[in-house]
């Protein structure tokens, strides 16, 4: 059984309210894959959700970059939690919040993963999970089509990438992660992904037909960022 790793980003579950609309196509395309002896684990981002709560405590006091990274990862948790219950007939029951403390043998076909302590992303649960069950691709689906290279909020000359090899993807996101950080993929997990040889995959994760030929192994609109020893 082929295991697939999904970083599903919480913009796409809290854009602005929950996307009941995005969830309902999302979870339709993963029970098709089901049937095509697929395995997923999907990790939950916080959206919205995290980042008004982290917001709201910034307004009324001054709050440790320790406590900020807790709140974000509750609100990874409570979309994970809302993940697994429209998945309830198919997912493993408890939501994986520490990757290192994990059974090797999960018979279920959907396992879903929140945050796990500050310091650490998403994007590195999902790395992590990667390297325990020798997953050799990692999808990131977010609110973008393609890694830019320089942030196209503030250049108007950003050009989308669709192949980048690690160390110039480094480049990009920098070294240090800091909590509510709206980056690709985080900088920890491209460390430790590179150091796997991972290959990560960026697509826009509302274009869920895009999604779809991935999974299909058709042409797809995207990023893969990967060691390469051509230059691409």
């Amino acid at each position: 059984m082929e295991t697939i790793i999904i970083s599903l980003g919480g913009s796409l579950i809290v854009p602005d309210e929950i996307d009941f609309i995005f969830l309902k196509k999302f979870r339709n395309l993963i029970l098709k894959y089901l049937k095509k002896e697929k395995r997923f684990f999907i990790i939950s981002g916080g959206g919205k959700i995290a980042r008004n709560y982290q917001k709201s405590a910034r307004k009324i006091t001054k709050i440790a970059k320790e406590d900020i990274d807790w709140i974000g990862i509750h609100g990874t948790r409570i979309n994970a939690h809302l993940l697994r219950t429209i998945f309830r007939n198919y997912a493993y029951p408890k939501i994986i919040t520490n990757p290192q403390k994990i059974k090797k043998e999960i018979k279920e076909k959907i396992i879903i993963a929140g945050g796990w302590k500050p310091g650490w992303s998403t994007d590195f649960v999902a790395t992590k999970l990667a390297q325990a069950y020798k997953a050799k691709i990692v999808i990131n689906l977010s609110n973008i089509s393609f890694v830019f290279n320089k942030d196209p909020k503030k250049y108007k000359d950003a050009k989308p990438l669709e192949k980048i090899n690690w160390r110039d993807f480094r480049k990009i996101v920098g070294n240090k992660w800091n909590p509510g950080a709206n980056l690709p993929f985080d900088p920890i997990a491209s460390k430790l992904a590179e150091k796997l040889k991972l290959k990560v995959i960026v697509l826009k994760g509302n274009d869920l037909k895009n999604v779809d030929n991935f999974l299909s192994n058709k042409i797809f609109k995207g990023t893969t960022i990967e060691e390469n020893k051509q230059k691409f």
